[in-house]
């Protein structure tokens, strides 16, 4: 496995060479700095921990501020760790877009926008009870019956119902990369991916 820490800048659409558009998302991935290389005898397993972004150090644990400075580098915003990772590297070296290729497929994992509380209609694509005549004049975004009958008695679990909707973390699979800008750490991928602008992701391949 090889990935990188980056946040999503937006959508936007490019035409392939034959002329059908293709819609994309750009995402700023890295630079990351390793700032810990963890290993089976130290730690139990093999993972290489990066971090991304900026932080001020008024605002970092003291315990973060010493870790970032083993590595020497100045405190990140964000730590991932990535498992069974496929490079050789050491604390304080520096991983960007260079090490993707166009034409490969990578995974990338975010948390999508959360939507808050939703009825059944918006979170399962429910149609609703029915029509609005026969006295159902409040009924056309209802679930609809739910309860069993005597056994057993109440709302099997599992049942799809109203609640809390988004804010989850969401990993799409294979998206082509379409274009890798090593000058301005931008990558391309065919697609969408979750979250908002501006929100952190994971890509791996």
């Amino acid at each position: 496995m090889f990935g990188i820490i980056g946040k999503k800048v937006g959508m936007t659409s490019i035409f392939a060479d034959n002329g059908k558009m293709i819609p994309c998302t750009v995402i700023q991935a890295g630079p990351c700095v390793v700032t810990q290389v963890k290993t089976v005898d130290n730690d139990g397993y093999d993972a290489i921990q990066l971090g991304y972004g900026e932080r001020k150090p008024k605002n970092t644990p003291k315990p973060l501020i010493g870790h970032f400075a083993k590595a020497k580098t100045s405190p990140k915003s964000q730590i991932f760790e990535f498992p069974h990772f496929d490079k050789q590297l050491n604390i304080g070296d520096s991983i960007d877009v260079s090490n993707f290729e166009i034409g490969e497929y990578v995974d990338v994992i975010g948390t999508s926008k959360g939507k808050g509380f939703q009825g059944v209609v918006k979170r399962h694509g429910f149609s609703g009870v029915g029509g609005a005549t026969h006295g159902q004049h409040n009924r056309l975004r209802a679930p609809g019956s739910m309860g069993a009958s005597s056994f057993p008695s109440k709302v099997i679990k599992g049942m799809r119902m109203a609640g809390q909707t988004g804010n989850s973390r969401v990993k799409i699979t294979n998206l082509e990369v379409l274009k890798v800008d090593s000058e301005n750490n931008l990558l391309v991928v065919k697609g969408s991916i979750p979250g908002f602008n501006g929100s952190v992701v994971l890509i791996e391949k």
